[in-house]
């Protein structure tokens, strides 16, 4: 910057003294600049001085608030959006008119003055007398910047937006103070160029680029004359002289400017006439802010990338340190999002469930071993206009995050359970009797050394036809609720809750998961992130990835850019790699002929999952992944108002919904978009025998005229791919009395209404 002092030979605090001394003794209005009348001032000039010299030396610039840029990992742009819609730009890259109409209307003695112009100041004092009141002020462009940069730190802070405008005197001998020191340190065009970057234009725009982009959808370089009349004159009142709601006045203002123009010799009175004679011109562009003008239906996304930044320390240590961050933006955010997977996950939303449906669908994708976020979409845009069923509601994410309360994931969780089993060392081959119906196995272990022992509680399968005795594969594949609820109830409820909090698994509303044997079932709520990230730990071979979204930030702060440190994924073992591989093996069952056979990927690429249909058919979900990229789709009504039986659901009729009729092909379509040209790798899987023939159950009915296809045939599990599975020593534990008695109820499980059905 330069050094320079403008505006004659007076030193600073004599050109203050003699500007103050002038004020006090005209025994009018203060410096012009709209102060109380002299005799309510109380204050000497030499008082005043004093109290000048006392004040700071130095004014504290913030850096100015600009667009924001958030993009997806390749670089292309999701979203803008700001604060402050302003786009810093240097002088040369202001149009000369517009340079010299905002000085012609707001400063003419720019060029001759210092930090104060005495002669304005006499003038408007005079003018001021001669009213009675303030008709005129004599605030120069140095100071007008002054009070800008306070109305900036001030930020949307009403109240300090209010101090720092407030007409007061201490205000305006602080203004006057720091006016100095911008001249003693910046050159007239300096201080020029920070006016017009800084100054509010009206309709959102902040600086001149902005507001020559939103009235005339052009660069300010390229204004023309009569344009940079026009916005010139909108300064000294945006709402007065707004040309978007007010053309005549504005035209009337836009002329004054031109005459001024011509007056101070910038222009001669024909161009100024001559332009006085041509419309406004105006090519409006609509103010485009926030995750609304967000594409590839990435809105959620965006406001995930929002919130995320607003609530992790690492962007400051309190809520509003990171908003002041947020609102001054500048910041080029590279998200984790990879447009291939977002562009697939919103194209089969669309084609499987319509805006317009009495139920809604979220899907959310994951890289396993990373943590990545890969897509997030659902069904219901982002928006305000509840007509059209818009929501800001993010159905993927936990309520701390902008989503709901979350949603009962129902068999989803079994692999969860079947997950803390076998680390424990329960063998994927166990056996239970697994009748259609039966009580809840009572006293079962919790946490804190209390037993759950409450009797007489049932639960019952999706169909009769499902009667064991089943071994694990089977009872999986074909999502036995009395298998796993017998299988919680042997193992104990604290191994279920302890696996599911190293994957990551918690209740969508920040609530602990309740200590009761329903939890086999799916009984407390999650999101569709939860669930997704969850399962990319059985992909990662039971490594636990926390999920991130953010890749990289930089921050442009005046010329220079900096980067910023962004959360990390933290990466922890949840289970063994057998463990995950047997859970792989067990899933890769349920999508080859199991519940979720509709989801399979085909023959040639790998994939495992598990469908989950709440009770009362509120909720449906699938849950699957490959060892490249997991994958949840949630289907249901947010307000847990419409249950799916009778129902239409993207122009397609249903008696009943199950997790593997809708989601299932939701997910099946958005992961072969995701994973079109990608590797396929394959599971490493294990060997899990068959149950003796001896035991095998018959074979059940299709039910449900179609509805329910793959719900009650019975799966024979993921048998090994050459050279990729091992063989443990088959072990099975058989225990007498397959057929226990049973009792009539419904299937709500121990402590809460329960999901689990297939």
């Amino acid at each position: 910057m330069s050094k320079k002092r403008s505006g004659g030979g007076l030193s600073p605090t004599q050109q203050a003294a003699k500007f103050l001394g002038v004020s006090v003794l005209a025994g009018a209005v203060m410096a012009g600049i709209a102060l109380p009348a002299a005799g309510a001032l109380g204050l000497a000039a030499k008082g005043s001085v004093e109290s000048f010299d006392e004040l700071p030396t130095n004014l504290k610039t913030p850096p100015l608030s600009q667009r924001t840029a958030i993009l997806d990992s390749e670089g292309g742009t999701i979203a803008t959006v700001y604060s402050r819609d302003r786009t810093v730009v240097d002088l040369k890259n202001i149009s000369p008119y517009m340079q010299k109409a905002i000085v012609a209307i707001e400063d003419s003695r720019f060029y001759q003055h210092g930090a104060v112009d005495l002669k304005g100041v006499l003038r408007a004092l005079n003018k001021n007398a001669q009213s009675g009141g303030v008709a005129q002020g004599a605030s120069t462009l140095t100071q007008q910047v002054v009070k800008n940069v306070a109305v900036e730190e001030a930020g949307d802070d009403p109240t300090k937006v209010a101090e720092a405008t407030q007409q007061t005197l201490g205000r305006k001998i602080r203004e006057l103070k720091y006016a100095i020191q911008l001249e003693e340190q910046l050159s007239k065009k300096e201080i020029l160029e920070n006016y017009l970057n800084i100054t509010f234009f009206g309709q959102q725009a902040y600086g001149v680029e902005a507001a020559s982009q939103r009235y005339f959808s052009k660069h300010a370089k390229d204004l023309d004359l009569e344009q940079s009349a026009l916005l010139a004159g909108i300064v000294q009142s945006p709402s007065r002289y707004d040309p978007v709601n007010d053309e005549a006045e504005a035209t009337k203002r836009r002329n004054t400017v031109l005459q001024r123009m011509a007056e101070v010799g910038d222009v001669s009175q024909a161009e100024a006439d001559k332009a006085k004679e041509q419309p406004l011109g105006l090519k409006v562009s609509k103010p485009k802010n926030g995750c609304i003008t967000a594409v590839k239906g990435a809105g959620f996304f965006c406001d995930y990338v929002r919130e995320v930044f607003l609530t992790d320390p690492v962007f400051g240590k309190t809520q509003e340190a990171r908003a002041k961050v947020w609102n001054q933006g500048g910041l080029t955010i590279r998200t984790t999002m990879d447009p291939q997977a977002q562009r697939s996950a919103q194209k089969s939303i669309k084609e499987h469930v319509y805006q317009d449906d009495d139920v809604a669908t979220a899907a959310t994708i994951v890289q396993p071993g990373t943590g990545k976020i890969l897509a997030m979409g659902q069904s219901r845009p982002y928006g305000i206009n509840t007509k059209k069923n818009e929501t800001t509601l993010n159905l993927s994410v936990n309520a701390s995050m902008g989503g709901g309360a979350g949603y009962q994931p129902g068999s989803t969780f079994k692999p969860i359970v079947a997950a803390a089993a076998i680390e424990g060392g329960t063998p994927a081959t166990q056996i239970y009797p697994s009748p259609y119906k039966m009580d809840y196995p009572a006293p079962v272990q919790e946490c804190n050394g209390k037993v759950w022992n409450e009797k007489g509680v049932p639960v019952s399968n999706e169909n009769e036809s499902e009667a064991g005795p089943y071994d694990m594969k089977t009872a999986t594949a074909k999502s036995v609720n009395t298998y796993y609820v017998s299988l919680i109830s042997d193992i104990g409820i604290c191994p279920v809750t302890e696996m599911a909090a190293k994957m990551g698994v918690q209740r969508a509303d920040g609530r602990k998961i309740q200590q009761a044997p329903s939890i086999a079932l799916g009984t407390q709520e999650m999101s569709p992130l939860t669930m997704a990230n969850a399962y990319a730990t059985f992909a990662a071979r039971g490594m636990y990835c926390t999920p991130v979204a953010i890749e990289s930030i930089t921050q442009r702060v005046g010329e220079k850019s900096k980067s910023l440190q962004v959360p990390k994924a933290t990466c922890s073992r949840a289970m063994s790699e057998n463990t995950a591989d047997t859970i792989n093996t067990l899933l890769k069952g349920v999508v080859e002929d199991g519940t979720g056979s509709e989801a399979g990927l085909g023959p040639s690429r790998d994939s495992a999952g598990k469908t989950g249909t709440t009770d009362e058919r509120y909720a449906a979900w699938f849950v699957g992944y490959t060892p490249n990229m997991a994958g949840a789709v949630w289907v249901g009504d947010p307000a847990h108002k419409r249950k799916m039986q009778n129902i239409t659901i993207g122009g397609v009729g249903y008696e009943k919904v199950f997790g593997g009729r809708v989601p299932g092909p939701i997910w099946r379509d958005m992961m072969s978009g995701a994973l079109e040209g990608k590797d396929a790798p394959q599971f490493k899987t294990v060997y899990i025998p068959d149950m003796p023939k001896k035991e095998e159950p018959g074979k059940g009915d299709n039910g449900n005229n179609g509805d329910n296809r793959g719900n009650d045939n019975g799966g024979n599990g993921g048998g090994g791919n050459d050279g990729n599975t091992t063989f443990p020593t088959p072990t099975f534990s058989i225990p007498g009395n397959f057929i226990q008695g049973t009792t009539n109820g419904n299937s709500n499980g121990g402590g809460g209404n329960g999901g689990g059905r297939g």
